[in-house]
Order: C-alpha cells, then structure tokens, then sequence
C-alpha cells in the first residue's frame, strides 16, 4: 500500500505532522519506504494495511480538523519483499536507478 496522509488546516509545512505518522509505522511495520511523496509498506493482510491507515487518522485527529489522504493498494498473493523486489526487477533490465 502507498499513502499520504496529513492536516490541510495547520499552515503550510506539514512535517510536524507526518513525522507523528512516520514514528507509529516506524514501530508497527517491518517493511516501509517514505517517499517524498507518500509512504510506502507492506503487510500480510489487507486489514494490516487497513489498520496502519486508521492509525494515522487517529493520530492527526487531535491536531486539525480536515485530513487529506490518499491511499493506493497493489495486491499480490504469491509475493512478499515487493518494495525491493519491484526495484530490482527494473535495474534487472536497466541498471541503477535510484541515485
């Protein structure tokens, strides 16, 4: 699952905010990537996925009173260890890519 998720209403950096998010999936999941962007984890389950999101909500809930978020879910059974098999896959074919 690929995430972003933080306050509209508390000014214009929102790190303060996403750093709270970023501590809890720090704790909670083994397998995440930040990204500029969004986040990135992987879980077993849907229902993981699903409870990291709600967990994030419950955590900025208290600071503000609008939360914008956006949530992408690429499922998979027969696969694990995505974040960085999906990667290497390309650099397989093109060479490195992160630099």
């Amino acid at each position: 699952m690929e995430f972003a998720m933080f306050p509209t209403d508390v000014g214009t950096s929102k790190s303060e905010y996403v750093s709270k998010v970023i501590e809890m999936i720090r704790a909670d999941v083994p397998n995440y990537k930040l990204t500029a962007m969004g986040t990135i984890i992987e879980t077993e389950t849907l229902a993981e996925a699903l409870a990291v999101v709600q967990k994030a909500q419950d955590i900025l809930l208290p600071h503000t009173e609008r939360i914008y978020s956006t949530v992408k879910f690429d499922i998979r059974k027969d696969c694990n260890n995505r974040l960085e098999n999906k990667i290497k896959s390309i650099e397989n074919r093109i060479g490195d890519v992160n630099k």
